[in-house]
This record gives C-alpha cells, structure tokens and sequence, in this order.
C-alpha cells in the first residue's frame, strides 16, 4: 500500500498491510527539535553539527523533512498556512543555539536576544516595539504565554474581542495549502490540513499571541471561570469563531477537495490527568453544538475525517464526543485515569480511530530503559492495531530530553511490530 492507501484503510476501520505512523503532522504528533537533532544524528542523516528547523516555534518542534519521513516510514504530512502561532512567516532562517545546545534555524522574525535575565522573549507579528507575547526562561525549552489582559467593564465586553484573531484565509494562503496538499498527495502521503479556526475555546490561542494588544477575556483563569460564569458571552465568541474556521474549511475544500484525508479540527484540552476539566453537562452546552456543526459540515461535503486532540482523562466525555462526530481521537493518553487501553479499544474501537497511545512520554519514554520503550509499542501495536481505526504515534509530543537511545529504539519496535497480524 501506498501511505495514503494505509491511513484510508485505517480509518475506514479495515486492515492495511500494516499500523500507519505519524510523526510531526499536527501540532500535538511532533517532536521537540532537540531531540529531532538527536535522531537525526543516530540515523546517519547528517554531519555533526548540521542544523535543524523549528517548524513550530511555541512549543519549539523540529522539522520532520523528508529523508526523516522517509527513514522512518512516515504516513502523514501536514499542511496549513504559512504563518505560525505568534503570527509571522517562517521564512528568512538565521542560526541559533537551543538552552540544550543543539543548533537549530528559526525564522527571521523569532527574536534571539537574550532579556536581563537570560530569557528568549518572543514578540507578536516579530515586532519588538510592542510587548512581549511569550517567555523562554533561561535554560527552558519551549515558550509560555505572556497574559496581556487589559482590565475590561463586565457590562461593555465584546465577543468580537476574543474572536480577532480568527480571520479568513488569504487567497495566497489557501494557494499556499493547495501546493502542499496536491504534492504529498501526488507523493503517495495522506495528509491532514491544520488550521486553529474550528478550535474553539482551544487555551493556546485565548492569549493572543499573535496580536499586538489583545483585548477580551485573555487571562487563563479568567477564561476557564467564564465557561461557567458567562457562557452566552462565551458561546458568542465561539459563533463568531466557528463562523470564520468553516469559511475557511469552505475555502480549502473548494481549493484541494480529496487531496486532503484529515482535518485537525481543535486542539482544545477537555481533560486532567484524574479527571475531565468540565462536566459533561457543560460540554454538551457550550461545546458540543459547534463541534457538531462543524463535523456535520465536514462529513456532507467532503471526503476528510475529522481529528480530536484532546489531553487527559476523557473517558467520560467519550460518548458525546463520538455524537459531536469527531472521527478520530489524539493523543489518547492513556496514564489518565479511566483511560485503559483494552477498555477503550473493545468500547469505541469500532467507531474511532485511536491516533497515538503508542509510548507513555510523560514515564516509559523519558525515563525507561529500550527495551521497557520497545514492550510498550509492542504491546501498543497488539491492543489497539486489530481491525484498524489506528495510527501510531506517541502520547502528544515527544520532547526534549530523551535519551536517544530510547527514541531509536520507539522506532525500531515500530518498525518491527507495525505489520499486520499485530499479535
């Protein structure tokens, strides 16, 4: 099979000839660029001391180029417009150095001038005549949000505030995805088109980092009360939002129809590691007509399966979830409480398709031995590969600070245990 062949089959819950992998389609299935140096190096792709790209500099993810794709047998590949989460181009690439020490290129607009304290401060749109949006501390590894908030009157507040930065895509944007899209597909990859429209409520975005003074309700805390505390003024925001990101799946649709397999349609965290962050009652309320709205549009015109990324301990959101008709799940994390991978398989493996749950990185990865890395993605393959609706993939990103003796021997035993029968 071809990948594009695999990961259809898959999610048409069938098996392929075996499990589909993906490494550094979405935002959540990447890899922190320090260890993709690593990789790299073990695999014999480059010379010492030959750069990577950060393809995604908040969470500072490496590139997934092509001769890594191709030595591990990736997939899936991403697309989506050119800019990134603090709203300038990577583009322009100039050297810098990670807190790791691992040499990497970032876009001309990424700030690497080290504040007072040893800091990275990042800037919206790359303009440091505004304040800062986001913080590296000194000897971190990825960036947090600088909360912004202006005071604002409770009785003069704007929906239209906390929905600015959910604009249409540009006609060279949407060439942009076209290009991209049509080339994977023409490669033989499946391919997932991302965009942060249809997130709605997603707590990457509620900062405003690529705006230059975001107005709103834009303190985290602030936000999680307003779900309970006013959700008409929520539930405007999230209109206003879902309005935008089906213009803008309209618009891609229309531009790259089949050349697409899946949409990322929110990232948005609905779960702790004991427990979901909301009721299900308040799900249903306040989230779940928008998903289903948007899922509804997604399953009547096009091919595209829809993609959930949501942390945590999701099990009592499930069903509803599945109603909202997400297609598939990510990161499924399976160390949150009710998350056990036999019950979600024989429970809802019939109607969606697990995208991760490969390796634990928050325990085994880190921290285990090779051979404790490869029990875990045999184990994996066997409880979640039977009858297909799976992909492989770690348990969100995998991050800096891994032994990489621990990463080669993931993908090795991915290697090894992907092929059908999974057993």
């Amino acid at each position: 099979m071809t990948s594009r062949q695999r990961v259809g089959a898959a999610l048409a819950h069938t098996e392929p000839d075996r499990v589909p992998l993906d490494l550094g389609a979405a935002p959540t299935t990447g890899m922190h660029v320090d260890s993709v140096y690593l990789l790299r190096q073990a695999l014999g792709l480059d010379p010492a001391g030959t750069p990577v790209k950060v393809a995604e500099p908040f969470q500072m993810l490496g590139e997934i180029a092509p001769d890594l794709r191709e030595a591990l047998g990736v997939d899936v590949v991403g697309v989506g417009p050119p800019g990134n989460f603090f709203g300038f181009a990577q583009d322009d690439w100039k050297p810098w150095t990670t807190f790791g020490g691992t040499p990497v290129l970032v876009p001309g607009l990424f700030n690497t001038e080290p504040d007072e304290k040893g800091d990275i401060l990042m800037y919206p749109e790359g303009d440091t005549s505004v304040p800062p949006c986001a913080r590296m501390p000194e000897g971190g590894f990825y960036f947090d949000a600088i909360i912004r908030q202006e005071p604002f009157d409770e009785d003069d507040l704007d929906p239209a505030d906390n929905a600015e930065e959910f604009t249409l895509l540009t006609t060279d944007d949407v060439a942009h995805v076209k290009r991209s899209a049509e080339e994977a597909a023409e490669a033989g990859l499946a391919v997932m088109f991302v965009v942060g429209d249809t997130g709605i409520g997603d707590i990457a975005f509620v900062p405003g980092l690529k705006l230059e003074h975001p107005r709103g309700i834009r303190d985290i805390e602030q936000w999680y009360m307003s779900l309970n505390l006013r959700p008409e003024h929520v539930r405007e925001i999230f209109e206003r939002q879902t309005e935008a990101g089906l213009a803008n799946l309209k618009a891609v649709h229309e531009a790259c129809g089949d050349a697409i397999t899946v949409v990322y349609v929110t990232g948005t965290d609905f779960g702790a590691q004991d427990r979901p962050f909301i009721s299900p009652k308040l799900y249903r309320d306040l989230f779940k007509p928008f998903h289903t709205r948007v899922n509804g549009w997604i399953h009547e015109h096009t091919s595209w399966k829809s993609f959930m990324h949501s942390d945590g301990a999701m099990w009592k959101l499930l069903d509803d979830v599945v109603e909202a008709g997400f297609d598939i799940l990510n990161p499924v994390q399976t160390s949150a409480a009710d998350m056990e991978p036999v019950r979600l398989k024989e429970t809802y493996g019939d109607r969606v398709t697990f995208w991760g749950a490969g390796v634990e990185t928050q325990t085994t990865l880190p921290f285990g031995t090779p051979d404790e890395v490869r029990a875990m993605v045999k184990e994996r393959m066997r409880i979640f590969g039977p009858g297909g609706g799976y992909v492989f993939n770690t348990i969100h990103n995998l991050q800096a600070g891994i032994p990489v003796e621990n990463i080669v021997a993931l993908y090795e035993a991915v290697d090894e245990y992907r092929t059908y029968p999974v057993d």
